[in-house]
This record gives structure tokens, C-alpha cells and sequence, in this order.
């Protein structure tokens, strides 16, 4: 009997495409901030405030579409539950944000705004570190990771995958967003957090901590790409790829996919609650719409149409398709969900490569 061997990926990029990439990364990352440092508001090289917002905001999404990625496009696992885990990292952001208003305030109190409106007396105990930053920094992938590992353990077990796997994890995250609801629970209700105003001591509104926001987040997302990039090609990532195409076989060389299954799922989720810290400052706010399986779907969308198991697709079709929602939702807002649809449909017909497949074939293979 023929030994079953992993299979060995091919290249996912070549050395100009790759050293291509990362210059961009760093030129959008860190380069053009400073440029727009020195250049006067007037002019039309200024990025404006909106625009710094959008990218870091879209780079946010970039960082869910590569975790999404790794779960999806590399072990095939179709999650639709991953928008938990980004609203996850960013209410535990939100409330170290909201007791920095407490603190600030002209009322000094230790409870956030809302909980002095409700007449609350004291935290509840998930509060209990919120007040210092390196708690909220380690709880911003610990929560995420721990939800993640609890159910997957049980999920993964039971030996629950396809279809399946991807109902309950949408049911998950739609019972967690009817929780995060519910006002006594603690997590601001229907508004969520909002109303920021500083971060470690710094004023969140100025332009300086906008950049810095901005660069942070560019830096996160090559440095989890360069994480991607390096578990793909080692001897882990070659179990998932063959977890994904022959998980039987796998089983029957010895390998045993749970534990394998649950690593790459728990990092996956861990990465998308760092994505969900990264954006809640920047954009301001954090509420339970976050967890609306609509925006899980989104995920897989950006994955799929910027190409799976490709690693830089998924940050491509993040940056496409949230491209085109900034445009359609100004200009066509009545339009937006129809060409999502649409995309989504044109792309799993006619492009099952996405769009770095499709580069890739017009290339001759050579991407």
C-alpha cells in the first residue's frame, strides 16, 4: 500500500510579487503617514481624516479575511461565526475606552457613563479588569481564544464539519449578539460603547493618535501575514492542507485532525479579536451589530473573492469589496446588498479562484 505523504503547497507568490507586496504594505503602513505629516491640508496628497479612518477601519477587515483564510481557504472550514470573535476583541477594547471616561470625567466615577445612567452601584465582575491597558491587551486575545477553544473542542469532537459546522457557528454568533443585547448584561444594550475619548492616556481624536492608530494596525496585519505565510509552508500547515482535502487519510496516517483543527480554529479567532481592538478606536463605536451573522457572511465574501488558500487574496478582496461599499453606500445605498449578492454569486460561478486566481491564470500560473 502506497504511504500517504502531506502535500508540499505550491509557491503562493513569486519573489517579485512578494517583495512587491510588502513594499506596498510598507509605503501605505508607515511611509505615507509621515509623508502626510508635511503635506499642507490643502493639498490634494493630504489624506484627509475620513480617509486615514476608512483605510486603518479596511485593514481591520483585511486582518478578519486572512484568519478567515487560514480556517477556510487552508483547513476547509467554513465558518460563519468569526464576526463573534471581532466584536468579541472589540467590546473588550470598548470597555477599557469606557472606563477612561469614567475616570476622566467631571463626575469621576469608576462606572462607565451609561452604567451611571441605569443607577448602577458597582462593576460587574467581567469589569474587573477593564481599568488597566496590558489586562485589556492580553483579554483581547485571551477572551476570543478561550470561546473559540471551548466550542470548537466540543465541535470538532463530535466530528460535526460542512454545512453543519457552519450553521451552528452562525447560531452561536446570533445568540451571543441577542446576549450582548440585553442591557443587564452589562455591555451598554442596543448602543453598545461609544463617545471614546482617550486611549492610555493619549486624546483619541487628534491626528497624531489617528496615525498611530493607523500605522499600528498596517503593522499588525503584515506581521500576522508573515505568521500565515510562515504555518502554510511548515510541516503544521501541510496537515491542514491535507486535513482539507483527504481529512480520512490524514486519520489513517497516524495524524489525529482535532488537535490540529482546534490549534489553527482557536488562532483564527484569536487574530480577528486583535482585528476587532484594532477598529474600535478608530471607528468609535462597538455594539452587538457587530455579531449579526450578515457581517460573518461578509468575512467569508472578502475570502472568497479575493481567492482562498492564497493568503494575500483575502486582504485583496477586503480592500475591494469594502472599497465598493464605501462608494455604493454614498452614492447607491439601495443597491449595496444586491451587488454583494451579486459578487458573491458571479465570483463562486465564474471565479472559484477569486480574483488572484484569475491573475494567477492570466499570468500562465505565475503570481
Amino acid at each position: 500500500m502506497k504511504k500517504f505523504e502531506l502535500p508540499t503547497p505550491a509557491p503562493l507568490m513569486g519573489r517579485p510579487a512578494w517583495s512587491a507586496f510588502l513594499l506596498a504594505l510598507i509605503v501605505v503602513g508607515v511611509l505615507a503617514p509621515v509623508f502626510n505629516l508635511w503635506v499642507p491640508e490643502g493639498s490634494s496628497f493630504h489624506l484627509s481624516d475620513y480617509a486615514i479612518a476608512l483605510m486603518g477601519k479596511i485593514m481591520c477587515y483585511a486582518i478578519c479575511a486572512l484568519a478567515m483564510d487560514l480556517i477556510w481557504g487552508y483547513t476547509g472550514i467554513l465558518s460563519l461565526g468569526h464576526g463573534l470573535f471581532f466584536a468579541l476583541g472589540g467590546y473588550v477594547m470598548g470597555m477599557y475606552l469606557m472606563r477612561q471616561i469614567g475616570q476622566d470625567g467631571n463626575y469621576k466615577s469608576d462606572l462607565p457613563d451609561f452604567m451611571v445612567f441605569l443607577d448602577w452601584k458597582e462593576l460587574p465582575w467581567h469589569w474587573a479588569l477593564s481599568g488597566s491597558l496590558p489586562a485589556t491587551l492580553l483579554l483581547v486575545v485571551a477572551v476570543p481564544g478561550l470561546v473559540a477553544l471551548v466550542f470548537g473542542f466540543f465541535a470538532f469532537r463530535s466530528r460535526i464539519k460542512g454545512v453543519y459546522f457552519s450553521i451552528i457557528t452562525q447560531a452561536l454568533t446570533f445568540a451571543a449578539m441577542l446576549l450582548f443585547f440585553r442591557n443587564e448584561t452589562g455591555f451598554g444594550g442596543n448602543n453598545g460603547f461609544t463617545d471614546f475619548k482617550r486611549l492610555a492616556g493619549v486624546t483619541i481624536a487628534t491626528p497624531g493618535m489617528r496615525m498611530a492608530l493607523f500605522v499600528l494596525t498596517a503593522a499588525c496585519l503584515m506581521a500576522f501575514y508573515l505568521l500565515a505565510r510562515w504555518l502554510v509552508a511548515s510541516k503544521f500547515g501541510r496537515v491542514l492542507q491535507a486535513i482539507r482535502d483527504a481529512e480520512s487519510r490524514v486519520m489513517f496516517s497516524g495524524y489525529s485532525p482535532l488537535g490540529y483543527k482546534l490549534a489553527i480554529w482557536t488562532l483564527s479567532a484569536m487574530v480577528c479579536g486583535v482585528a476587532g481592538a484594532l477598529y474600535v478606536p478608530q471607528v468609535g463605536i462597538i455594539n452587538p451589530s457587530e455579531m449579526s451573522p450578515a457581517n460573518s457572511i461578509e468575512i467569508a465574501v472578502w475570502a472568497a473573492v479575493g481567492g482562498r488558500a492564497t493568503l494575500i487574496g483575502p486582504i485583496v478582496g477586503a480592500f475591494l469589496v469594502n472599497g465598493a461599499k464605501s462608494w455604493l453606500t454614498v452614492t447607491y445605498p439601495e443597491f449595496w446588498l444586491y451587488f454583494l449578492g451579486a459578487l458573491f454569486i458571479g465570483v463562486t460561478l465564474y471565479l472559484p479562484q477569486g480574483v488572484v486566481g484569475l491573475v494567477r491564470k492570466l499570468r500562465g500560473g505565475q503570481a
